[in-house]
C-alpha cells in the first residue's frame, strides 16, 4: 500500500457520500416544494395513515437520512397512533445515537412500487413489548410520489367497472351524465371504452366522474381528457375510446383505487394457479 493510500483512507468513500447527500437534498426539495408536488401530498391523518396502514402490513423498509445526508439507519414502521409513529432501531448502536441527537430527519420508503416520503422533526428512545424504539410526532405531511409509475389495471371482463360522467354545463345550463364502462384503470387514471359517437369528448376537457369499485368503495373526483380515437367492434358498433387523468386525486381515493388492483390481481393469480 502506497504512503497516500494509508493517510486517505476514506478517500474511496466521498463520491458515495456526495451522491448520497445530493440525493437528500433532491427529497428535502419535493417535501418542500409548494407547487410541483402538492398534488402528491397527504395532509390529513387519514391519508397519512392509510399510507402507514400498509408500510407496517408490508414490513416496508424505511431509510431514514440524517446530518445532511451524512447518516443514514435502515428501519421500519412498527405502529403508528394519534399521538406518532413508532420505528424500530437500527443495526448499528452509533448511528442510533446520532439519530436520536438530529433535529431533522428524511425518511423514504416504498409502497406498492410507489416512493413515500416524509420528514421527522426528531426522534426519541421508548420502550416497547417487543424491546426498544424510536418514537416521533406525526409528519406534518407525507409525499406520496406517484406519476408515471402506475400499474395498469385492465378490467376484469366478467366483472366489468363502470363510471359516471358528468360533463360541464351546456348552453342551457344542463349537465350531461353518461354512464361509460373502463377498459383500464390505474391511480393515473382511466381508459373509458365504448362512449356513444355523439357524446362530445375532446382532448383538454376536464369532467367529473365517480367509479363504483367492487368491494373497495367509490372514487369520486375530476379527470382531464388526455387522447381521444374512435373504435369499432367485431360486430361493426362504432364507439369512443378516452384516455383520461386524474386531476389531484385524494390519496385515500388513490389507496381505494390500489387496493381494488391487488385484489383483482390476487383473484387472477389464483384462478391462474388453480387455487378457485
Amino acid at each position: 500500500m502506497s504512503g497516500t493510500e494509508a493517510e486517505n483512507p476514506s478517500t474511496p468513500e466521498a463520491p458515495a457520500v456526495v451522491v448520497q447527500q445530493t440525493a437528500v437534498q433532491k427529497l428535502a426539495d419535493e417535501l418542500l416544494s409548494t407547487d410541483e408536488f402538492s398534488q402528491y401530498m397527504l395532509n390529513s391523518k387519514s391519508e397519512m395513515f392509510a399510507v402507514f396502514r400498509g408500510m407496517v402490513e408490508h414490513v416496508s423498509q424505511i431509510t431514514m437520512f440524517f446530518n445532511e445526508g451524512r447518516d443514514m439507519v435502515l428501519t421500519s414502521m412498527i405502529s403508528y397512533n394519534d399521538n406518532g409513529i413508532s420505528l424500530d432501531l437500527g443495526a448499528s448502536s452509533e448511528m442510533n445515537r446520532k439519530a436520536l441527537e438530529a433535529k431533522k430527519l428524511f425518511c423514504v420508503t416504498q409502497l406498492d412500487k410507489v416512493k413515500v416520503q416524509f420528514i421527522l422533526r426528531g426522534v426519541r428512545r421508548i420502550e416497547t413489548t417487543g424491546g426498544p424504539a424510536f418514537f416521533a410526532a406525526l409528519p406534518d405531511s407525507v409525499l406520496r410520489l406517484q406519476r408515471r409509475e402506475y400499474y395498469r389495471l385492465a378490467t376484469p371482463i366478467a366483472r366489468p367497472l363502470k363510471c359516471f360522467i358528468t360533463f360541464p354545463p351546456a348552453a342551457d345550463g344542463k349537465r350531461q351524465v353518461i354512464e361509460a364502462s373502463i377498459g383500464d384503470i390505474s391511480g393515473g387514471g382511466v381508459g373509458v371504452i365504448s362512449v356513444p359517437l355523439d357524446v362530445p369528448l375532446e382532448a383538454g376537457l376536464e369532467i367529473g366522474c365517480k367509479i363504483d369499485l367492487p368491494e373497495a368503495g367509490t372514487v369520486t373526483g375530476t379527470v382531464v381528457i388526455r387522447s381521444v380515437f374512435d373504435s369499432v367492434t367485431r360486430s361493426g358498433v362504432k364507439s369512443r375510446r378516452a384516455g383520461c387523468e386524474f386531476v389531484k386525486l385524494p390519496g385515500a381515493m388513490l389507496t381505494m383505487i390500489q387496493r381494488y388492483i391487488i385484489k383483482v390481481e390476487r383473484e387472477r393469480k389464483a384462478r391462474e394457479s388453480g387455487m378457485t
